[in-house]
């Protein structure tokens, strides 16, 4: 994005008209209309006025640093089919958060692996279906609005012990799936 581009789009997220600016950075209307055209160029000062006005400054304005995306959608997310369940994974690149959170189905019949005991935490919720939480050798039976919440210092896995398929969301904290 060139440069006046950025100042239009910093001007107008604060609803502000070209004169306005003009007038609190101490310019003409039409320069900042050439400006945000790319026609002219700007000196370093008057960038810099401009930007203050505009609530930024130069380092700011220069980054590459994209924000951080917080929203995603399923053409950001992953999915790993096996044969009796499916994971999706909610957040991109999530192992390198602080948790994890996926979508798991399972088929009738199906399990996860046994995970062996491991620092953290994990929280469960069932959308649609049965399932049994297997912790430490004790069986937890869940139906669809139920949750579970356990520290992973015993081995623990999930088991659909229902007749159809069972869909939960799952997260782990520190990131394990």
């Amino acid at each position: 994005m060139s440069i006046g581009q950025k100042i239009k789009v910093l001007r107008q997220q604060l609803s502000l008209t070209q004169s306005e600016l003009a007038d609190r950075a101490e310019l003409s209307k039409g320069f900042i209309s050439q400006l945000e055209r790319d026609l002219t160029s700007p000196s370093i000062a008057t960038l810099t006025d401009i930007l203050e006005c505009l609530g930024t400054d130069l380092k700011e304005f220069f980054s590459d640093d994209e924000p951080e995306k917080v929203t995603f959608n399923t053409a950001d997310m992953f999915e790993k089919e096996m044969d009796d369940q499916k994971i999706i994974w909610l957040v991109p690149n999530a192992q390198k958060n602080e948790m994890e959170p996926i979508l798991l189905t399972l088929d009738a019949g199906a399990k996860t692996e046994e995970d062996r005991p491991h620092p953290g935490e994990e929280f469960g919720f069932v959308l649609s279906g049965s399932i049994t939480l297997v912790l430490g050798g004790k069986k937890h039976r869940l139906r669809k609005g139920s949750s579970f919440y356990y520290k992973t210092d015993l081995p623990h896995y999930v088991e659909n012990t229902g007749k159809k398929k069972a869909e939960l969301v799952w997260v782990s904290s520190p990131p394990n799936f």
